[in-house]
């Protein structure tokens, strides 16, 4: 399940920023009195009572003119109408209502999404009367903060915010309480088509790609809409099963990323990878991998998802040799390396030419993530692999004792690896053992985890 999307939407110089910091806990976005600094939208991770989201920062509505009101508010504001599940509408609590927040409210007004309106500047509790006036603006009843103190109802207008999420439906494993029993963990099996979200930098071919399989793939089922709103996921069947298949806009470094439509597409892109069960990063066999499919490959991993690496355009390398083929393999292994466990498929979108091995990669992706590995069978791979290689000796001549290993979800595939001193397992050790699981038992083109916990005293 996608994280929800929270956007901050107002006028220049009403806060946003500030509260956007306040929400994120660091300095991600630039404040300053000046009206209009936020020109390109921020978005982060947060959470607050447990629940993730992902906060968007926009840039102010700027009053210039009737015409200028009319243009910044279907850029800005409808784009945050149409991405967030929630809207905080942030207004100035010291100045009051202007034209621009008017504007802005009769296009929220209109909309079926849940805003809050946020008087931000209430400092002090004598200014508490000033917010009775936005009841005016007709979006329910204001709540008062003061962004740049964190007090005054920050805290409030958050529980107000994820009080219109929806319930959580994914299974969340608490790898702290993991019972020291032998026990294994059985997860109810996902029903429903295999979600395939396609990404990569911009003129990669991904749309020409989906197009293909859309095209050329037994029957097209539907086109049903996507929980982004705006975009269109094609629902297509091959070889009996049917797929989701999630279009993404491309995904281009942060300082090229311009205030508007193409930012948006940013988020989608991004809410895509977590709604996905595989993820299909395509790349252009006629360019250098490079730091931007790095950072994307990074996202995949981040997020736990199965993976297929496309190399697209193979229609126009001219020496199409195995050799070739096995090179490419290599250096995209080595610059990939967070996703290195990903199978490498090479394509042509114009020729058509091994398109429909995406999907078998991707049914064979999914497989993967969702391997489990009886208890017995793994604590003989992991005891085998520690005793053919024991864990390195700390400084003080401590060294880790894995007592006992067992898997405690899939989706991707973690396992816990009890032992006496959770801090003496170290990031090459780690390593290794994870390439032995692979070795053992598969794992290609998923991620695994594997954590270390020091086994209780239980007497």
């Amino acid at each position: 399940m996608a994280k929800p999307v929270v956007a901050i939407v107002g006028r220049p110089n009403v806060g946003k920023s500030t509260f956007f910091n306040r929400c994120v806990g660091a300095r991600h976005a630039i404040v300053d009195d000046s009206a209009g600094v936020t020109r390109d939208r921020i978005y982060r991770e947060t959470d607050w009572s447990g629940r993730q989201f992902l906060l968007v920062d926009t840039g102010g509505v700027i009053p210039n003119s009737p015409d200028s009101i009319a243009n910044e508010v279907f850029d800005q504001v409808q784009l945050a109408v149409d991405e967030a599940d929630v809207i905080v509408f942030m207004v100035d609590g010291k100045t009051g209502i202007s034209g621009a927040d008017e504007e802005v409210a009769n296009l929220l007004r209109r909309s079926k999404k849940p805003i809050i309106v946020a008087v931000n500047k209430i400092d002090e509790p004598k200014e508490q009367p000033n917010a009775m006036e936005f009841y005016g603006l007709g979006l329910g009843e204001p709540h008062t903060l003061s962004a740049m103190r964190g007090s005054g109802g920050v805290g409030d207008l958050l529980d107000k915010v994820i009080s219109h999420f929806p319930p959580e439906t994914r299974k969340v494993v608490d790898l702290n309480n993991i019972p020291y029993d032998g026990t294994d963990f059985v997860e109810e099996e996902e029903q429903g088509p295999l979600s395939l979200a396609i990404v990569g930098r911009p003129n990669v071919g991904k749309s020409s790609l989906v197009n293909v399989l859309v095209g050329t793939n037994r029957s097209i089922v539907s086109n049903v809409p996507g929980t982004t709103r705006d975009a269109i996921d094609s629902k297509i069947k091959f070889a009996g099963k049917e797929y989701i298949l999630v279009d993404t806009a491309g995904i281009r470094r942060k300082s090229r990323v311009d205030y508007g439509i193409e930012a948006f597409a940013v988020v989608r892109s991004l809410r895509a990878l977590e709604r996905a069960d595989v993820v299909i990063l395509i790349l252009d066999a006629t360019q250098e991998i490079s730091d931007q499919d790095q950072k994307i490959a990074g996202k995949i991993e981040e997020a736990g998802r199965a993976c297929v690496i496309v190399v697209n355009k193979w229609d126009l390398i001219d020496d199409k040799t195995s050799k070739l083929m096995k090179e490419f393999v290599e250096n995209v292994r080595t610059e990939l390396r967070s996703i290195n466990y990903a199978e490498v498929i090479f394509t042509s979108a114009i020729n058509k030419q091994r398109v429909t091995k995406i999907i078998e990669a991707a049914d064979r992706a999914h497989e993967m993530t969702k391997k489990r590995i009886g208890t017995g069978l793994l604590n003989q791979i992991v005891n085998e692999s520690v005793a053919l290689v024991p864990p390195p000796s700390s400084k003080r001549g401590k060294r880790l004792k894995v007592y006992y290993t067992t898997q405690v979800s899939s989706a991707p595939p973690t396992f816990i690896l009890f032992g006496n001193d959770d801090k003496l397992m170290t990031k090459n050790y780690q390593a290794y053992i994870e390439r032995k699981l692979r070795e053992a038992f598969g794992f290609e083109g998923t991620p695994i985890r594997i954590v270390t916990r020091a086994k209780k005293d239980n007497r």
